[in-house]
């Protein structure tokens, strides 16, 4: 039995892990898009953004 939930216990941990690095992946993508578009927006004048 003990076996059995250990193994549980791995899959439930290894999906959860999976979807959190998913979860990642689309923020960074989202912040890609918008340093993307702040570096086209100063290219075109003002500074819309501190860093």
């Amino acid at each position: 039995m003990l076996p059995l939930l250990l193994v549980l216990l791995l899959v439930v941990i290894l999906f959860g892990a999976g979807f959190a690095v998913k979860i990642l992946w689309w923020i960074a993508l989202v912040v890609l898009v918008l340093w993307l578009i702040g570096f086209v927006a100063r290219s075109g004048g003002g500074r819309w953004y501190r860093w």
